[in-house]
């Protein structure tokens, strides 16, 4: 009997591992924990050997009958295929570059070189000469050690997460069986979120916009500071704004999230409006809606607004440039807004992407008025009447 694809995705773990055999010495082995490898028993020079064919659904039926037969043809002319396999170049510095190589196309160039870097700086000094099969969890754990030392937790958790999808991809390609970098997970202590900074008393946010209308810097600096609570979106997206995406006569900023890669639409209030005309006379014929002083066709530096605040004696315990989204999104919440229109004007959107793509305009209407609110809801903050939150008008 030879094995079925259906027989194959049907298979259910059992307490101890066992065996469906496929023909000419092919199996497949299911683990107590629901893995299945394809493995190949074969005997050469009077030695009983067993080939490692890759592991299910990775590498399919079909796939592992042709690793299969290739040994069968080597062992056939006198070679041993795990000997041939063994002058394969295995140790972990090659395979991850595979990894690393294989990846490329599916992230961003600068997320990519960063990655690399970290494996150049924290994990091939480590273990990037053992080979693959060779490195086990102490050593795994011996790369994170010193990051958890110096309480760099998140990169701790980020490279062993790392290392983890190295080992799949090692395994789907019969380098290796086990990843010693699970074992490590739960040996790294939980990521504290640290939330930035935001301020979200009503008095205190209206001190701060009164202080920001009192900021003396550069032009644009003062605009792009004015701009950011009434659009509260993330800081890096408001900086790189093109022009070409802000359309002023239909109150619309529409812009491709760099997060996510998704269209994002935030409508504009008649006081965004006005920022934006003001902001057209100077910067209206560039690039950028907020240019960088030095004119080299490059957008406002990242830390403008974030120096501007501390010019202003806000400090990075008491606001940050990403605060404004806390910032608005607490006080929206508390005016009694939808949650869901809240989370889509933050652009927090699902992480599947037709549901995102569908998602986009949604709320839109309720979007709209809640932006007017929201500047309307600042203005009073900021000339020190006595406020009452703006309720939700639909």
């Amino acid at each position: 009997m030879t094995l079925k694809c259906t027989a194959i995705k049907a298979a259910k773990p059992q307490d101890k591992q066992y065996k469906l055999a496929d023909e000419k010495g092919m199996y497949l082995l299911i683990m107590p924990n629901g893995s299945k490898y394809f493995r190949f028993n074969y005997r050469i020079h009077g030695k009983r050997k067993t080939l490692p064919l890759g592991v299910y659904p990775d590498i399919s039926l079909k796939q592992a009958r042709e690793k299969r037969d290739t040994a069968r043809h080597q062992i056939a002319e006198g070679i041993d295929p795990m000997a041939t396999k063994k002058t394969e170049s295995k140790l972990f510095t090659d395979i991850a570059l595979k990894w690393f190589k294989s990846k490329q196309h599916s992230i961003d160039e600068k997320t990519h070189i960063k990655k690399l870097r970290r494996f150049e700086l924290h994990v091939f000094p480590i273990i990037g000469h053992l080979a693959i099969g060779d490195v086990k969890s102490p050593d795994v754990f011996d790369v994170v050690r010193p990051l958890v030392d110096r309480l760099k937790i998140d990169t701790a958790h980020r490279l062993r997460a790392e290392i983890s999808e190295i080992y799949a991809y090692a395994i789907a390609h019969g380098y290796t069986e086990y990843d010693p970098a699970q074992a490590v997970a739960k040996q790294i202590p939980a990521h504290k979120a640290k939330h930035r900074a935001a301020l979200t008393e009503p008095k205190e946010v209206a001190q701060l916009l009164r202080d920001i209308y009192a900021y003396e810097g550069t032009f644009i600096v003062q605009q792009a500071l004015r701009i950011t609570p009434l659009l509260f979106q993330r800081p890096g997206e408001i900086r790189k704004m093109l022009w070409q995406d802000v359309d002023l006569d239909a109150k619309e900023w529409r812009y491709l999230v760099t997060k996510t890669k998704i269209q994002h639409i935030v409508p504009l209030s008649d006081q965004a409006i006005k920022i934006f005309k003001e902001l057209k006379q100077v910067t209206g014929n560039q690039h950028y809606v907020f240019p960088s002083s030095r004119n080299d066709g490059r957008p406002m530096s990242d830390n403008a607004v974030r120096t501007a605040l501390r010019t202003l004696g806000y400090g990075n315990e008491d606001m940050s440039p990403h605060g404004f989204r806390t910032t608005a999104s607490t006080l929206l919440n508390e005016q009694g807004w939808s949650p869901d229109a809240i989370e889509r004007q933050l652009s927090h959107m699902p992480k599947d992407q037709v549901r995102a793509a569908y998602n986009r305009a949604q709320y839109l209407d309720e979007r709209r008025k809640l932006m007017q609110s929201w500047a309307n809801y600042l203005d009073q903050l900021k000339s020190g009447s006595n406020v009452i939150p703006f309720k939700r008008v639909l």
